[in-house]
């Protein structure tokens, strides 16, 4: 068991960064470096760049590593920087481990290998080569909505056999979730547990979990930051009205193809996000206004009774 080596474990709220762009389509640095300003400021735990809400898979091998580096400079230590590492194959991924290693990151984050299917012992195999190849703790990241998902046995083998110091579970599903703890916790592992949907937060943390690793902490981490610190404070009643009141704002960013809902509402929150990298049609335009329009009220629903300002001032 190689878990004795490795002392950092992700807790608490982490935001699965969204990534700007300027006109010509490149990252927008200037942007890029408010946000991380931003998410510290307002207290959360956690940077995930390279994530697949920061549509990791648009962008070449360079470019995410250029992302690394930008959230890693502007962060200066504050708080830990997680990249993702996920790409198709193990070489990819070694690839942009060992600038993640480089830049002094404590973990990264993989999900199993994506567009050809592949079986648990490819899987197994996958996260194996990249563990070799590189001297940084892995967080494993299952995302069945993209990828071949990962069985609880494999999950428990890994915690066990390889530098593994997380699971963010993006499934989605609280028996996963709980099944993954248990099976993990038989071995006698010790692994941090991260949700990947806000809408379980609460019942995640509720039932042992360590935090998530969410797109929306990054938009309205004041309200993550809020679920959290009640649940802390054992206050679950209070905390399960703020996990209500922030199910309006997810349904309505989910309307639209994702990441897409969910960049329009850090715009409304005063960071310019640019073009999508995979356009939405054109005679879904009106549709985006209303989204948009509802977007405005639910998230105003949330912060003002907190007097919270819906535009960051920076």
């Amino acid at each position: 068991m190689l878990l004795s080596t490795c002392t950092f474990r992700p807790e608490g709220i982490y935001f699965a960064m969204l990534t700007p762009f300027d006109a010509e389509g490149r990252i927008n640095e200037s942007v890029l470096r408010d946000m991380v300003d931003f998410c510290i400021e307002a207290g959360i735990s956690g940077l995930f760049p390279v994530s697949s809400s920061g549509e990791f898979v648009h962008l070449s091998l360079e470019e995410n590593c250029r992302l690394m580096d930008i959230v890693v400079d502007q962060a200066r230590g504050r708080l830990p920087v997680t990249p993702g590492v996920s790409t198709s194959c193990a070489d990819n991924s070694i690839h942009l481990a060992k600038h993640a290693q480089a830049l002094g990151c404590p973990a990264v984050v993989v999900c199993p290998p994506y567009y050809y299917p592949v079986s648990q012992e490819v899987i197994e195999s996958h996260f194996a080569a990249i563990a070799k190849a590189v001297d940084i703790p892995l967080i494993i990241y299952n995302i069945p909505a993209f990828t071949t998902p990962i069985s609880y046995e494999l999950v428990a083998r890994l915690s066990n056999d390889l530098p593994v110091v997380g699971m963010k579970d993006s499934s989605g599903s609280m028996a996963d979730f709980v099944q993954f703890m248990e099976q993990v916790r038989q071995t006698g592992a010790d692994i941090s547990f991260m949700c990947g949907r806000e809408e379980i937060l609460l019942p995640a943390l509720a039932i042992g979990g360590q935090g998530c690793m969410v797109v929306s902490a990054g938009i309205v981490p004041e309200i993550l930051m809020e679920i959290y610190q009640l649940c802390e404070a054992g206050e679950y009643h209070r905390a399960r009205e703020v996990q209500f009141a922030l199910l309006r704002f997810l349904q309505t960013a989910n309307r639209l193809p994702f990441p897409s809902g969910f960049k329009l509402a850090l715009e409304l929150r005063g960071f310019p996000m640019g073009a999508f990298k995979q356009p939405l049609p054109t005679s879904s335009q009106q549709e985006v206004e209303e989204i948009k329009a509802e977007l405005k009220h639910a998230m105003e629903e949330m912060l003002e009774p907190r007097g919270l300002p819906l535009v960051v001032n920076r």
